[in-house]
């Protein structure tokens, strides 16, 4: 069985939200508005924590933003052996996504850490078989979804 949080993504309606997600989700809305223009401000005037607003906000999104965004952002910790970047932005390539940008730390104690910003307009896979493709490789210890609006 799989665990959840494990790639799984679900289409749900509003009203079966938590409360706390309803009002992280009008924060963002006030937030990209301009009406507030800070998340302070924001979940203050909805009566949300800001603890609540930060363990949402990459988790929920509306739908239509989740039509008009197609960016996807990766956290991948890996073992550091010669050519493992080369190997995942052949996957990455291989699938048809766009890398946008790429950070990778120094390596210490032979890992590394890799962040990675991809436009995936062109993805023709599910997200939870390119995640699994980038996970495949040997040397890949996690493959971590941070955001997305390409679900």
């Amino acid at each position: 069985m799989k665990q959840l949080g494990e790639g799984q993504f679900f289409l749900i309606r509003e009203d079966v939200l938590t409360e706390s997600m309803q009002k992280m989700l009008e924060a963002k809305r006030l937030l990209a508005s301009g009406e507030e223009s800070t998340i302070q401000d924001a979940t203050k005037r909805v009566g949300l924590s800001r603890s609540a607003f930060y363990k949402y906000r990459d988790t929920v999104f509306p739908f239509e933003s989740i039509a008009r965004e197609r960016i996807l952002t990766i956290f991948i910790q890996l073992e550091d052996r010669k050519g493992s970047l080369a190997t995942l932005l052949q996957i990455i390539s291989e699938t048809k996504c766009n890398v946008l940008t790429i950070h990778q730390t120094i390596p210490v104690q032979a890992r590394a850490n890799i962040t990675l910003s991809l436009d995936v307009t062109e993805m023709k896979i599910k997200m939870e078989e390119f995640l699994q493709r980038l996970k495949s490789p040997d040397f890949v210890e996690s493959v971590v979804l941070v955001s997305s609006g390409a679900l």
